[in-house]
């Protein structure tokens, strides 16, 4: 009975207040015109009203005005006119165990066509989806109509699309491993690191049509860190977890899942190494040479994956020295090596102090054979080629802490095979203050295969 109430209320209401809108309030904001016009100018209205013919004339003009307003009206409720219903979910019919279906739009939009009034109330009641029997079709492809059935027959219904290609394909499922991709890192404290992740299932079933499942390369199970209750160190477990589809290129494929999600445990840690700041210098100066090189901080702490830190054995800083010919200071952003997110300090200042130019020649440093491919011997083809005499060059200070030993003299022998070969000496030294250079710049070698 209440909604008998409701849907009367619905249809009477728009009547009821175009009358109130059109004839009742214009005629009583008149009348109340009139009554103060009246207190004005009593005597004249007085007769006015005493005089029959007068009215009279006030009555048809009244009444002229009422019947124009809900001609009006009545002529606008029975025009055609004609209405959009956007957005109609379509609902397919068909065995979804073992058929896929392509093609169908998600929704249509429909246009109500007839007279007002009954587009009104056609459109009080919308049919809330449009269902298409997809039930006997075969695998395939096929023209489908699509029909918005209401009860108001006086309303025309146009629907579009009206007319789709559907193409149904046969159901088919595979077994797939899935593995964890951490999403959102950004949002993760930089001092912390996704440790470890462990899915409850290590392996899931993919179904779709044969074409899709085999654009599947990998199924990810995606692991918000925003989802984190706590996002401190420690291990917590996460449900729901989404499970996505990707080809090779990483595009998402759409395929059915099963099952769509599951848990994982995620471990957070916070690993960290404590390393020295190593100071190195490009170019060269101009006529001096380096007394020292001194780093406002001589260690950093370095947070990030453990893969990463273990690699890690100091963290280099380069300054750029070329023509430098007196002391200077340098301001140094520290840049984060590759799988490290934070470093305790972000700026450091190098203290450069520059000296007169002594060298020192170092005789007898062994030539060290490097890169010498499998298979074969290597010898040097004289006494001149087993060892080099080295000149260092630096300030008189640093050279007196020198020892010999710390210089190492080189030879590459990348790619070369059996044979007599000349090849260039490289010299290097533990100390960036000093400079080595080798007296004799290329050497002879004679490989042989074992």
């Amino acid at each position: 009975m209440k909604r008998i109430s409701n849907h009367s209320k619905n249809i009477f209401s728009p009547i009821l207040k175009f009358f109130d809108k059109w004839v009742i309030s214009p005629i009583t904001k008149f009348i109340l015109y009139i009554s103060d016009y009246f207190k004005n100018n009593d005597k004249g209205i007085e007769r006015i009203l005493n005089n029959r013919q007068a009215l009279v004339i006030l009555s048809l003009l009244f009444a002229l005005i009422a019947f124009y307003a809900i001609d009006k009206e009545g002529v606008s409720l029975v025009d055609d006119n004609a209405e959009m219903l956007y957005g109609i979910p379509v609902t397919p019919v068909y065995n979804e165990e073992a058929y896929v279906i392509e093609g169908l739009p998600e929704t249509v939009d429909v246009t109500l066509i007839g007279k007002k009034w009954n587009v009104y109330l056609a459109k009080q009641y919308p049919v809330e989806e449009i269902t298409v029997d997809l039930s006997d079709l075969t695998p395939g492809t096929h023209k489908v109509s699509l029909n918005y059935k209401q009860n108001v027959s006086s309303v025309t219904y146009k629907v579009d699309p009206s007319m789709v290609t559907v193409v149904v394909y046969k159901k088919m499922s595979e077994t797939r491993e899935i593995s964890a991709d951490v999403i959102h890192k950004d949002k993760l404290n930089t001092k912390l690191n996704i440790e470890s992740v462990s899915l409850n299932k290590d392996t899931v079933t993919i179904k779709g049509p044969e074409y899709k499942l085999s654009q599947v390369a990998s199924v990810k199970a995606l692991i918000d860190v925003e989802n984190l209750s706590s996002k401190e160190v420690g291990t917590q477990t996460l449900s729901d977890v989404q499970l996505v589809a990707y080809d090779n290129t990483g595009n998402i494929v759409d395929v059915e899942i099963v099952p769509d999600t599951l848990e994982a445990e995620v471990v957070v840690s916070s690993p960290h190494k404590t390393v020295p700041v190593k100071i190195e210098t490009e170019g060269e100066l101009d006529g001096k040479a380096i007394k020292s090189l001194t780093s406002s901080v001589e260690e950093v702490t370095l947070y990030g994956s453990q893969e990463a830190l273990d690699k890690i054995e100091y963290l280099p800083v380069s300054i750029d020295i070329s023509g430098i010919n007196s002391d200077k200071n340098y301001t140094v952003n520290l840049i984060n090596p590759a799988g490290v997110r934070e470093i305790s300090v972000k700026t450091i200042t190098v203290r450069l102090v520059v000296d007169e130019v002594v060298s020192v020649d170092v005789s007898n440093v062994r030539i060290n054979i490097t890169n010498l491919a499998d298979g074969y011997t290597a010898q040097a083809a004289d006494e001149n080629s087993s060892s080099v005499t080295v000149i260092v060059k630096g300030s008189q200070s640093v050279i007196e802490t020198l020892e010999n030993s710390s210089i190492v003299a080189s030879v590459d022998l990348s790619g070369l095979t059996a044979g007599e070969h000349e090849v260039e000496v490289k010299v290097t030294g533990d100390d960036n203050r000093l400079v080595y250079t080798s007296r004799t710049q290329k050497v002879r070698v004679i490989i042989s295969k074992k």
